[in-house]
């Protein structure tokens, strides 16, 4: 397990969402229509005004007043605050609250490219993002074979290959989005 991933500016953040598998998730999760920066910062935005990122508790929460104080963790607060809530109602009832199981459950990359299909909001784009995140920084085996050809946030390793990530996703994101995986 690495001790942090360069998805943001905080050490703090990058910390959490290296050794916090919930935080990781959510930082996918919200890797939607804001920068890799604002997405991965906002687990700790969570956890900070949460006090948590147990499945159980963020499940069972309020989040859209968390969601919407300023600075306001994502631009769509309601939809997200939603989307969060979700996938963690999910790790809870599927994984019994732990993230790590998503992956760590999975027998084959098969059977993992299932379990990340099957969270809230994960379609094939953040499917090989993460599976990329997860072969390349975790050493997870069964991921391998959802690594794309592109670049994604797996082959960020500091913060200047973090801002090559970022330049190069604006120019291609729509190329990279129909390319299947192991392409």
């Amino acid at each position: 397990m690495p001790d942090c991933l360069y998805f943001t500016d905080s050490d703090e953040a990058n910390a959490l969402i290296a050794s916090d598998p919930m935080a990781l998730l959510i930082g996918f999760e919200l890797d939607q229509r804001v920068t890799v920066q604002k997405a991965f910062l906002g687990p700790l935005a969570l956890r900070e005004r949460v006090g948590t990122l147990d499945a159980e508790a963020l499940a069972s929460a309020d989040l859209e007043p968390v969601f919407r104080a300023r600075p306001v963790i994502h631009r769509y607060p309601k939809t997200m605050a939603r989307r969060v809530q979700e996938l963690a109602a999910h790790v809870r009832d599927r994984y019994d609250g732990d993230a790590a199981r998503v992956w760590t459950d999975a027998r084959d990359s098969a059977e993992l490219r299932a379990n990340l299909a099957a969270l809230p909001g994960f379609g094939e784009t953040k499917i090989k993002s993460l599976g990329a995140v997860l072969a390349k920084h975790f050493g997870v085996e069964a991921a391998r074979e959802l690594v794309p050809w592109h670049p994604t946030l797996g082959d960020v390793d500091s913060p200047e290959a973090l801002a090559e990530y970022e330049a190069a996703k604006r120019e291609h994101k729509a190329e990279w989005a129909k390319a299947p995986a192991g392409r």
